[in-house]
């Protein structure tokens, strides 16, 4: 794995240390030291140890402040902590000490404050994002974990797709494919016969755009030939080959999450040395190779990928450090709705009941930057969403 850069701009000390908290340093001394003054804050995660070292003592030199946490005594990697102003972080970028490619990346993101993504680009849609935006799912199998949710005969899915985008559905979701974890897979006729009569159907019926989710290349063409303007896919195009250069040549907006192993075994290892840092790192790489392939930045949105290959714990650290995810400068899809973590937060079984829990990751979400959620229950989700966006813009939506 390439080393990971990230850039913060604390507001202050307290925000610093929790920030250098959350990537695994001591913070101990980090008031003395900075004596009141704000820079900014780099986190390079996955970095050899001995070019770490050498990066440290030249921002010493520089008048910053630097920490280095090693993974373990059994590895060469570390993370890397530097703390200085702009300035200081640019001369370091001109530096002997640091290699080529990560000097790139930390001139770019000290270059690019980025602001929020203003829209994404479908096939034939543009998708504003001047407010949250809702992504109902419609499933088309029988074993989603949310039973609300299944709906395998085509008139029962067309009724509930019309549905959904009568309860306000900015763009419907649809997938023929559990991915509940330890789901099998489903084979690529199987997968076929499920979605394509329903998008081309629905997208006859709804005026809202439809995206398919897949992680297979053949379905992901047929959907967009039958009238997708999306494609989800849970692996970030790394389940199949054919994927970038099938959805560049299909001309489809692409989401791409972050996962760890396929739904079947995904949560066999949810342990990570940095989650945020591997999360960034797995997408920022999914997106490098979309646009390779030849699909534009304006086409592409991430996902985290909340409940895949991930703990209780890692669900909650994702969503209290979302924020970091805004380096990558992409819309930034959520999809929390009535999964198992909320239900271990609540002490509730049932997916039926998480319907409340569900809503306030939504508000929490909306507050961190997120622009599209992906929901079972659209009108509820899009009025916390509306709400919770007027509250923090202090306008209405």
């Amino acid at each position: 794995m390439a080393a990971v850069v990230r850039l913060f701009s604390p507001t202050g000390v307290d925000e610093l240390s929790r920030r250098l908290q959350d990537a695994g340093f001591s913070v101990a001394d980090v008031r003395f030291e900075l004596a009141g003054v704000f820079p900014r804050l780099v986190v390079i995660a996955d970095l050899p140890a001995a070019e770490a070292a050498l990066l440290a003592e030249a921002l010493k030199s520089l008048g910053g402040i630097s920490f280095v946490q090693s993974r373990s005594a059994s590895t060469s990697r570390c993370r890397l902590a530097l703390i200085a102003q702009t300035s200081d972080l640019m001369a370091l970028a001109r530096t002997e000490q640091m290699a080529p490619s990560l000097a790139v990346e930390l001139v770019r993101q000290l270059d690019e404050e980025r602001p929020m993504p203003t829209q994404l680009v479908g096939r034939h849609c543009t998708l504003s994002l001047d407010r949250p935006r809702i992504m109902g799912v419609l499933n088309v199998t029988p074993d989603s974990f949310y039973a609300g949710s299944r709906q395998v005969a085509l008139d029962d899915a067309l009724r509930q797709g019309v549905r959904l985008a009568g309860e306000g559905a900015d763009l419907i979701d649809i997938g023929g494919e559990s991915t509940r974890p330890g789901a099998a897979a489903v084979d690529v006729d199987e997968e076929l016969e499920r979605v394509v009569p329903v998008i081309e159907r629905l997208s006859r019926e709804v005026d809202c755009p439809l995206s398919v989710d897949t992680n297979k290349s053949q379905v992901a063409a047929a959907a967009v030939a039958a009238g997708a303007e999306f494609v989800n896919d849970i692996s970030g195009l790394q389940f199949d080959p054919r994927m970038a250069e099938t959805v560049a040549q299909s001309g489809a907006g692409l989401f791409l999450m972050h996962t760890r192993g396929r739904p079947r075994s995904m949560q066999q290892d949810t342990r990570y040395d940095d989650l945020l840092g591997e999360i960034v790192g797995y997408l920022r790489a999914s997106v490098a190779q979309a646009v390779t392939a030849g699909i534009s930045e304006n086409r592409l949105a991430i996902d985290p990928g909340i409940g895949f290959g991930k703990s209780f714990e890692g669900n909650l650290e994702i969503l209290h450090r979302l924020k970091e995810l805004h380096c990558l400068g992409r819309p930034l899809l959520l999809g929390t709705s009535r999964k198992s973590f909320i239900g271990k937060v609540l002490g509730v079984d049932n997916p039926a009941d998480r319907l409340a829990g569900t809503l306030a990751t939504i508000s929490l979400g909306v507050a961190s930057g997120a622009q599209i959620f992906r929901v079972h229950d659209v009108k509820p989700a899009r009025e916390a969403a509306l709400m919770a966006w007027a509250i923090c813009r202090e306008q209405m939506p």
